[in-house]
């Protein structure tokens, strides 16, 4: 199966002020993120923030959210935005959800197996998910991908929300992303 724009969601978990210094590699997690948030939102891809407890870890880092001004913040506590019951009407609505965040083997892991469970066609960005350890973000990942979700990057994302080299804004994204180091 691939993304298909017009039913897919960016859900972006929990990448907040006070969590983000726990994970294994903070500053390219916040530049992976923000490359993905940019390049979606210029093809037009809602994207959902969640916030696990922003009162006592903060809110989502605020360069995340200039890249995504029309994002939705939702709050929770469960560590499951479904079980948490927080995920907009929007969201559920679309049957792809496109999900990204931390901590992969937490927050991100009881989402994704929630979501899989409820029928959603889940993409989990390998490369814009981030945890504490090595082993824990290995073993997350595997255990969402036997799961059902398909394991997929921020280029495999970008290319399949174009479709084609003859998608209007192709030239112009592939300059703008694909184009020198990447983060």
């Amino acid at each position: 199966m691939l993304i298909d724009s017009s039913q897919a969601t960016l859900l972006v978990i929990d990448v907040q002020e006070k969590l983000i210094g726990a994970v294994t590699d903070p500053a390219g997690t916040v530049a992976r993120t923000r490359w993905l948030l940019a390049a979606t939102g210029e093809l037009g891809l809602p994207v959902v923030f969640s916030e696990q407890y922003p009162k006592g870890l903060g809110s989502t880092l605020a360069e995340l959210k200039e890249a995504a001004r029309d994002a939705q913040v939702v709050e929770k506590l469960h560590f499951s935005c479904v079980a948490a019951n927080c995920l907009p009407a929007s969201l559920l609505a679309r049957d792809q959800v496109i999900v990204c965040g931390m901590e992969t083997h937490i927050c991100v892991l009881q989402t994704v197996l929630h979501l899989c469970e409820a029928g959603k066609q889940v993409f989990v960005v390998e490369d814009a998910c981030d945890c504490r350890s090595p082993l824990s973000q290995a073993s997350g990942l595997q255990r969402m991908r036997d799961a059902g979700a398909q394991m997929v990057t921020r280029e495999m994302v970008l290319f399949e929300l174009l479709g084609s080299a003859g998608h209007e804004q192709f030239r112009h994204i592939s300059k703008t992303y694909l184009v020198g180091e990447q983060p």
